[in-house]
């Protein structure tokens, strides 16, 4: 895709740093700047940008910043430093968005079950926290067990990683540049870029309404690629049809 923008140079950089400290500070990186659920006691407010330079391993990260070289370096050079952070961190905060609300869909009928079921929720607390720490709960009676696990899965999993971002930098690259065709690997034919990221897209949607993942691990957060993608494409199509070329933002 050309050279690299120092724009994507430093986000690189700052992921990598990141990653290395986590490593190093093993659990308490991520208890400290992860995304977690906000009735998690461990939610703190500025893990809204930090869980974006957070990642959960090795793979995780080189396939996000394989993704950011490639595209990111491109679409800054068309539309501009300002314009594509803009486009990155606002992804980013519109994957916090779609997983939190998902989230709360997980977390909430559980939690209203116990309400109905008449405990306090001082007790639900309680109940949740000897949960994590024992690994078992009791079952109740009318409250299904799998309700039950949703609860406490959406209270205790956090979310990492760039994928968000990197998502909205994808969708806003298809918006631009739509046809260009794009090589991967083990197919030897080339496919036009709408085709290439919407059917990841797609893909994401089937995973994030089914729960079950195609490509990848079982725990991705499609909900945050969904959002990132969404707000990408909108950015994207926006600025597009109000001919940004003539208003780059420097």
């Amino acid at each position: 895709m050309g050279r690299i923008t120092e724009t994507v140079k430093v986000l690189l950089v700052i992921n990598i740093i990141f990653f290395i400290g986590a490593t190093s500070l093993g659990d308490k990186a991520f208890e400290w700047f992860a995304l977690w659920f906000p009735k998690n006691e461990n939610f703190q407010i500025w893990q809204i940008i930090s869980h974006m330079f957070m990642h959960g391993g090795t793979g995780h990260i080189f396939f996000n910043m394989f993704a950011l070289y490639m595209f990111g370096s491109h679409l800054e050079m068309s539309i501009g430093k300002n314009k594509f952070l803009f486009i990155y961190f606002f992804s980013g905060l519109g994957a916090v968005g779609f997983q939190i609300l998902f989230t709360y869909f997980q977390f909430n009928p559980g939690y209203q079950a116990y309400v109905e079921a008449g405990f306090s929720p001082t007790e639900i607390n309680t109940f949740i926290q000897d949960t994590i720490a024992s690994g078992q709960f009791r079952v109740y009676p009318n409250i299904p067990q799998e309700v039950t696990e949703r609860m406490i899965g959406a209270y205790m999993t956090p979310m990492v990683g760039a994928s968000g971002a990197i998502f909205g930098v994808l969708a806003a690259f298809a918006v631009l540049f739509p046809n260009l065709p794009l090589y991967i690997i083990f197919i030897p034919i080339p496919i036009k870029a709408k085709y290439l990221i919407g059917g990841y897209f797609l893909l994401d949607l089937y995973g994030g309404i089914t729960g079950q993942a195609i490509l990848g691990p079982s725990n991705v957060a499609h909900w945050a690629h969904i959002g990132g993608a969404v707000i990408g494409f909108i950015t994207m199509w926006y600025w597009k049809k109000n001919s940004f070329n003539q208003h780059r933002w420097y």
